[in-house]
């Protein structure tokens, strides 16, 4: 009787060019920084974009149609990836139904590994609106059984002269409430780092915040030192506040977070300088001075 010998299974190799690593943003300016950074370490990716022609041309990524409403479209983008890089949806009334149906698709996907770009002290009654519904979609991500990550990010520093009126005053109801204000380029550094290594990372919160936490007043000053003109910050009133942004139409919800940026600097919620952002990428934050002689140069 012959004999039939059993050959032995050979374990399968991953594709080191197949992506493992996906990433939404790519188009804006966190997730593309995200994205260039993860290219630039080697790593293969694939871009989900409500546009993919809008989407960076880096070695390794492929870009794919995918809204963060549209499970189907998700589920299929997602197949065969272990990590996704989550940034927040556009500001609408609609973001957090919009958060839950993509963290359901990436659950469905069978993806192990979600990174969020939540905000600093989100939270179920958080003065700033929509950190809100960054606190809920963190709760959907647990709630999803899903191995997660959660970059919690201060108030851009960027953000700050984008503040300045025409009159050179930032004007708004902070009072002597102070922020940590954050470099977008420190957030990306620290969002590559632990989508290099995501299983390091799992189940953890960072608080990514700038090197120092400033007032309103204070960073009137640097504003003035390093952009050449003066700079002041004039205290409103709630609200005076309201009544200054409401010609512009927006909904009320979007009223809300406006004012609410202020607000949340003056009940000290903002408040705090974590030393997250040296531990994951191995150089100091930056501060908000840099950043803003940065984007001069």
């Amino acid at each position: 009787m012959s004999q039939i010998s059993e050959v032995p299974e050979v374990p399968e190799v991953p594709d080191a060019s197949v992506p493992a690593i996906a990433v939404t943003g790519s188009t804006g300016r966190l997730g593309g920084r995200v994205a260039r950074r993860l290219a630039e370490r080697g790593v293969p990716q694939k871009l989900l974009a409500r546009d993919p022609a809008r989407a960076p041309r880096l070695p390794g990524s492929v870009a794919v149609r995918a809204e963060y409403a549209d499970r189907d479209a998700v589920r299929e983008a997602l197949a065969g990836i272990r990590t996704v890089f989550m940034v927040s949806a556009s500001e609408s009334a609609d973001r957090l139904a919009q958060h839950k149906a993509f963290v359901d698709a990436v659950a469905e996907a069978g993806v192990r590994h979600l990174v969020y770009l939540s905000f600093y002290g989100a939270a179920p009654d958080a003065t700033f609106t929509l950190a809100r519904d960054h606190f809920h979609t963190e709760q959907h991500i647990r709630a999803g059984g899903l191995a997660h990550t959660f970059l919690r990010d201060n108030l851009y520093a960027e953000f700050v002269p984008d503040l300045v009126g025409e009159d050179g005053a930032i004007r708004g109801p902070a009072g002597l409430g102070s922020a940590a204000f954050v470099g977008q380029d420190d957030i990306a550094d620290a969002a590559a780092a632990v989508l290099s290594r995501p299983d390091d990372h799992a189940g953890l919160t960072y608080d990514l915040t700038g090197p120092e936490s400033l007032t309103l007043d204070e960073a009137a000053v640097i504003l003035s030192e390093q952009l050449g003109r003066p700079v002041t910050y004039q205290q409103e009133t709630v609200e005076e506040a309201y009544a200054s942004r409401s010609s512009y139409g927006a909904p009320p919800w979007q009223l809300d977070a406006w004012v609410s940026t202020y607000t949340a600097i003056a009940s000290g919620e903002l408040d705090g300088v974590s030393d997250a952002v040296p531990r994951l990428t191995g150089h100091p934050a930056t501060s908000l001075a840099e950043v803003v002689r940065a984007r001069r140069g």
